[in-house]
């Protein structure tokens, strides 16, 4: 995969162009599965010249239901806990992962505004990714309007992506300061 201009430099790019280059570079594949950033994540991975070789694809899980039916994500958790919830996104990236086959699930679930949803304040956001060495969710806590909460969500499941790809090196899971076995 080569986005380099006529004179061999390689632009700015975007907030995914490492991760996608790092990605492609170790053979790895990615899927997405998205509620409230609607496809924006899969629009900022997909905007990278050659993203092909690595992103399998995505789903959009917006209603509640789809959230079960099309990414995996257990019935009874959705209604004890809502789609708003830190097991809900890490079931949305495994899933994701599982029903695209890809090596790499990455998920985002929350509220975007502009009311809360079922208790969840606006801004409460969580993040996840699924890969070879398990799950990791982060919880996001942020402000601002609707499109800055999902622009702001899409640069943080781009983030914790980012993290847990040079967290697992060479098949041997590490801790983030490379100290030993996590």
């Amino acid at each position: 995969m080569d986005d380099t201009d006529a004179r061999h430099r390689r632009p700015a790019g975007s907030p995914a162009a490492a991760v996608v280059h790092r990605l492609h570079d170790r053979g790895e594949t990615l899927a997405t599965v998205e509620s409230l950033t609607g496809g924006l994540l899969a629009a900022a991975i997909v905007e990278i010249a050659g993203v092909s070789s690595i992103y399998r694809g995505g789903l959009v899980v917006y209603a509640t239901e789809l959230k079960a039916t099309l990414a995996g994500v257990p019935e009874d958790l959705l209604a004890a806990r809502g789609p708003v919830d830190p097991d809900v996104a890490a079931a949305l990236a495994e899933g994701g992962r599982q029903r695209c086959g890809a090596v790499w699930g990455l998920a985002t679930t929350g509220v975007a505004g502009p009311e809360p949803q079922n208790d969840k304040p606006v801004g409460l956001v969580y993040v996840a990714v699924a890969g070879p060495d398990g799950t990791r969710v982060r919880r996001l806590d942020l402000d601002g309007g609707r499109d800055h909460i999902r622009s702001a969500a899409v640069i943080e499941a781009l983030r914790l992506l980012a993290e847990q790809v040079r967290v697992v090196r060479d098949g041997e899971a590490v801790d983030p300061a490379g100290v030993g076995r996590r």
